[in-house]
């Protein structure tokens, strides 16, 4: 394959608050280890907009102090992440990078808009939540953490990543965590997720790649028996059924 997918890294610097933007990382990994040539291509806070359509999006997590910040970034970009999201690129969002794509988010001194590229929006919570979040998902079980003073308030049939087996999640009185729309996927789980959680990896990667992607190599085999331990860490600690 002389192909490249270039991975489009949205705001590395900001966004990356709970290592949430190694998830690049962790796919361009991935990829070459089936033998695709892959690149992660940072779009920095003041860099302009690629104009050419990148083959995945990861948009990381940030403090509310800078979220006002991120959200005038993004607002510059709002057209493309539009087009690009409705041309099925895989784009995965954590935490505030997740809210940031909604229609609103509640902070201490009041509501600001999202950019409503994804349905809901994310609600003042009554506590703050930092812990362990498991979920059960299509993808098996997924484990990390979670750390937001917000729940996330679901459209009516909404598509969620999973149903809450530890930890809050959307909260709002629901066991659902995260959203799915189309090839897009937003969470509450930092690890980076998808370092902790290979099967959701594998999946975006199939979305990108299609049959081109096989996981099947010794080296995503080792690092999958490395990823398992540490979730069975998490769930011997929490009395859950290990893997």
């Amino acid at each position: 394959m002389t192909d490249v997918l270039r991975i489009l890294s949205v705001f590395p610097e900001l966004l990356n608050v709970n290592g949430d933007a190694e998830n690049a990382a962790v796919l361009a990994a991935r990829s070459r280890w089936s033998g695709h040539s892959a690149r992660v291509v940072r779009l920095n806070l003041d860099d302009p907009t690629p104009t050419e359509q990148p083959g995945m999006v990861v948009i990381g997590s940030t403090t509310d102090a800078a979220l006002p910040a991120v959200l005038e970034a993004l607002t510059r970009s709002r057209s493309a992440l539009a087009d690009w999201i409705a041309a099925g690129v895989p784009l995965l969002a954590v935490g505030t990078g997740w809210e940031a794509l909604s229609s609103s988010i509640a902070l201490p001194d009041g509501t600001i808009d999202g950019l409503g590229l994804i349905p809901g929006s994310a609600v003042a919570a009554d506590a703050r939540v930092s812990d362990d979040l498991v979920v059960q998902s299509r993808f098996g079980r997924l484990i990390g953490y979670e750390n937001h003073a917000r729940d996330y308030a679901l459209e009516p049939e909404s598509d969620v990543l999973g149903q809450i087996v530890y930890g809050r999640g959307n909260g709002l009185a629901t066991t659902s965590e995260g959203i799915i729309v189309g090839s897009t996927i937003g969470t509450h789980l930092h690890g980076p997720v998808l370092a902790k959680n290979p099967a959701l990896a594998d999946h975006i990667l199939t979305l990108a790649l299609g049959d081109v992607y096989d996981p099947r190599t010794v080296l995503t085999g080792r690092v999958d028996d490395i990823a398992r331990a540490a979730r069975n860490v998490i769930a011997t600690r929490l009395e859950l059924e290990t893997e």
